[in-house]
């Protein structure tokens, strides 16, 4: 109560120094690493932030984990037609009309690959007649297909102009035609109509 006020305000700054005494450090003396750039530190908070791997193999590895899920939901899609994970090339309304309307149609086109293996074997057989009769085949093979993917493509084209007048339908003919070469069970994404049901 009676003590002088300048012993109890000197208290705490004799602390202050005692403690700033016990770990003396040389302003100019080097840190020991040099200092980040601003754009480094601010990418290293923005990494520690956002839970991304420092180390380059744990990234990697994370990005290849990412690429097979990835790959894996895309073959589910295939088969089941889950437009959510589809390929780019295979998403959209106009795409799956494409896919509807060539797979509820019977294409010459689809047989080209069993027709050419037939006509393959005929023309190695050494018989004149065979021969002659091989190259016809494939002649009028070649001929109906041309025939048809021009029907399907002005048949396709009608139908995508009164479906979808105001959506891009940019390479949805060329895509329409390019699924009739494929055979009907082998075609991905897997057929979603029968035969002859209308989309």
């Amino acid at each position: 109560m009676f003590r002088s006020r300048a012993k109890t305000e000197k208290a705490p700054t004799d602390q202050v120094t005692a403690d700033l005494s016990k770990q003396p450090r040389d302003p100019q003396a080097p840190k020991g690493r040099p200092t980040p750039k601003r754009s480094e530190a601010q990418t290293q908070r923005r990494r520690a932030n956002s839970g991304a791997p420092l180390d380059r193999k744990a990234a990697v590895k994370r990005q290849r984990e990412a690429r097979r899920a990835d790959l894996a939901r895309q073959r589910e899609a295939l088969a089941s037609g889950d437009e959510r994970y589809l390929p780019v090339r295979d998403k959209g309304p106009v795409r799956r009309f494409v896919r509807d309307y060539v797979d509820s149609r019977f294409c010459v086109a689809e047989w080209f690959l069993p027709l050419a293996v037939i006509i393959l074997i005929l023309s190695v057989i050494q018989v004149q007649n065979i021969q002659s009769i091989s190259l016809l085949l494939w002649m009028g093979v070649i001929i109906l297909i041309v025939i048809d993917s021009i029907g399907l493509s002005i048949r396709l084209k009608k139908q995508l102009r009164e479906r979808f007048p105001d959506t891009p339908k940019r390479g949805a003919v060329a895509y329409g035609l390019m699924r009739t070469l494929q055979m009907r069970r082998l075609r991905l994404p897997k057929p979603q109509v029968k035969r002859g049901e209308r989309p």
